[in-house]
């Protein structure tokens, strides 16, 4: 006997290191819902999943062990006499059983339950493998996405871990508010099952349901608020980056208006270049064999490149000489690259 809605309540735990006696898995289709709170066990989600496709070997019995590891669990499982369309879930035609399998989701709950449900018509649902890439950073974002089942991984642009989601959480949302390129790529750590809306029916979303308008907007100030305090502690430690991201200038009046200390090197078309700051002040810059203004400027022009600053400084250049004023290097420097441009637009 094959099970494909069922639910299984754990009546005993031996060590268990995720779940505790009482905790209680729904079983949809192929959709697993976890007692609140806790994240996947592959282990006992492979006894499951093996279990609604074949059936307990000992058929009179309704409970069983899982395979364990630190420690190991017993559940009781009963079949769940739902509508004869279940099946039909995975499919997000079957209103009712999404909606209920979502109530708890922080993104839904400033809904009423009759909102839900005709929210749920808007929701596709999309299988996802393990290493496939959900969204890249600089593509358009086209869809908002809300992950039901799984495990994914936030990477920035060198392909560095930023962060990992899982059930319940949201993303996509960013892009579809501001327009702007998404801003990191979404990889799939283990198999996830994820429930997507399109761009436009998102938009149609806001303005029927005002609720998630607070709900976004909420969402959207934290993330900026974390992003800003990730920027803060980035230039305290050190950063790296693009010029394309961030040009010469801005990175340039970046270290001087926070007054850092440190040195830039940055690798450009030229080769590599050099810039110590003390205090947010000029000291050193060397770069295409030019030293002082002149390699500065010359950093000015420059569109292309990476960087990377530390908070550190040779003894030699903690006691150097100013190279000059900040602001009037940069101002001249900029002034340098406007006459160049009017030139080469008059030829």
């Amino acid at each position: 006997m094959s099970l494909s809605d069922a639910s299984f309540k754990v009546i005993e735990d031996r060590n268990c290191p995720l779940y505790k006696k009482g905790g209680e898995f729904k079983l949809s289709g192929d959709v697993l819902t976890l007692p609140c709170e806790r994240i996947v066990c592959l282990t006992l989600a492979g006894n499951i999943r093996s279990l609604s496709k074949y059936g307990n070997p000992e058929e009179h019995y309704n409970t069983f062990y899982c395979n364990g590891c630190t420690g190991y669990i017993k559940l009781e499982y009963s079949e769940r006499k739902e509508p004869a369309a279940r099946e039909s879930a995975t499919d997000v035609n079957d209103v009712g059983t999404i909606a209920s399998l979502l109530s708890d989701f922080s993104f839904f709950r400033s809904l009423e339950d009759d909102d839900i449900c005709e929210l749920v018509s808007y929701l596709k649902l999309r299988k996802c493998d393990k290493g496939e890439t959900i969204v890249k950073k600089g593509d358009p974002g086209t869809d908002l996405f809300i992950i039901i089942f799984g495990k994914v991984e936030v990477l920035d642009e060198h392909g560095i871990s930023i962060a990992f989601m899982g059930k319940g959480e949201v993303f996509g949302e960013m892009s579809l508010l501001s327009g702007d390129p998404v801003g990191a790529t979404i990889k799939v750590v283990e198999p996830t099952t994820i429930l997507y809306i399109k761009g436009r029916d998102f938009r149609n979303i806001l303005t029927k349901f005002p609720s998630l308008q607070m709900y976004f907007t909420r969402m959207l100030s934290r993330r900026l608020t974390e992003r800003n305090i990730l920027k803060h502690e980035e230039f305290a430690s050190g950063m790296t980056g693009h010029l394309s991201e961030m040009p010469p200038s801005e990175l340039f009046q970046a270290l001087n208006v926070n007054q850092k200390t440190g040195r830039l090197i940055l690798q450009l078309p030229k080769g590599s270049a050099a810039l110590a700051f003390r205090e947010g002040e000029l000291v050193l810059a060397e770069y295409d064999e030019k030293e002082g203004k002149e390699a500065f400027y010359e950093m000015l022009k420059e569109k292309d490149g990476r960087f990377k600053f530390s908070a550190n400084l040779s003894e030699k250049e903690a006691n150097a000489q100013e190279i000059g004023d900040f602001m009037w290097l940069l101002m001249e420097g900029v002034s340098q690259m406007d006459e160049a441009e009017d030139l080469l637009a008059k030829l």
